[in-house]
């Protein structure tokens, strides 16, 4: 199967209401902080968020750094930051890597500070905005940042009244944004990586070619991690469809009558890969 069969567009009603609502909200914010998945950092690139984001300050974060290939991730923080915008590798749920993150937060707003002190303000907060695509670990990470207290700012002008900062470290306050997909993927490969991670919710799209497309990648890129972790013997003539023949057999995903059952072999190779427990890959080249 082709990459270029594979077309997906999603992009739902409150996603659009949640674009003018950052479009508006983007003027109160001095720093925003592009979250993206190690395992996909090409894909999960929103272009509308960065135009959106305009000349603000930005900070790059690829998150489930312990989900990617650590070696495809130093390639690929090394290609980000000759863009010339401060970038690092984070994990959400162990915290490492977040305390550099703030620290490039900080070093980015510098020059809004400074600019604020030679005005006589003090003790006035850096504000920052965290977007990125659905089920990339904003949720995550503002968790971690509010920690238990979740400490509430007071409303600033401006804010509606449902929207409130989180005080997340010291003269730093955060604003919430929900995950926003863009209209349309021009490129058909950037969909499958998106709903292959999860950005996509999977009723939208045909699972068993996504299976297929997964397998022909995992065969070019990372077959002796694929053989190890289902138990199989790849030969050169295999194709994705003969793997998930293979990986059926070897799980046991057999219906009455001796016949492999495939449903059940789409849903758990497809979660596996998305959880991880089939390991650490990342399905972008940083070329």
């Amino acid at each position: 199967m082709d990459v270029k069969d594979f077309k997906i567009q999603w992009f739902p009603g409150h996603m659009t209401k949640a674009r003018r609502m950052m479009e508006g909200q983007l003027r109160l914010v001095d720093v925003v902080v592009e979250l993206l998945d190690a395992r996909i950092p090409g894909s999960s690139i929103n272009p509308m968020l960065r135009q959106m984001a305009g000349n603000k300050p930005r900070v790059i974060a690829l998150n489930k750094m312990d989900m990617a290939d650590p070696v495809k991730t130093e390639a690929w923080l090394l290609k980000l930051k000759q863009g010339g915008v401060p970038v690092c590798s984070i994990d959400c749920h162990t915290g490492k890597g977040v305390k550099q993150m703030i620290s490039l937060v900080k070093e980015a707003a510098r020059p809004i500070t400074e600019k604020w002190l030679k005005k006589g303000v003090k003790n006035r907060d850096v504000r920052l905005m965290i977007v990125g695509v659905p089920n990339v670990g904003k949720s995550t990470l503002i968790n971690r940042l509010a920690g238990q207290v979740k400490a509430i700012a007071s409303d600033r002008p401006g804010v509606t009244k449902q929207k409130q900062w989180v005080n997340i470290a010291r003269g730093l306050q955060l604003l919430d944004t929900p995950g926003v997909l863009w209209p349309k993927f021009e490129d058909p490969e950037t969909g499958l990586h998106l709903a292959l991670t999860g950005a996509v919710k999977d009723d939208i799209y045909d699972r068993r070619d996504a299976l297929v497309l997964l397998l022909q990648e995992m065969l070019k890129k990372y077959p002796q991690q694929l053989a190890m972790f289902y138990h199989i013997t790849l030969e050169p003539e295999d194709t994705a469809e003969t793997v998930m023949e293979k990986i059926g057999a070897a799980r046991g995903c057999v219906k009455a009558g001796g016949v492999l059952d495939m449903n059940k072999v789409e849903q758990m190779v497809l979660y596996e890969f998305k959880t991880a427990k089939m390991g650490r890959f990342t399905l972008d080249e940083p070329i």
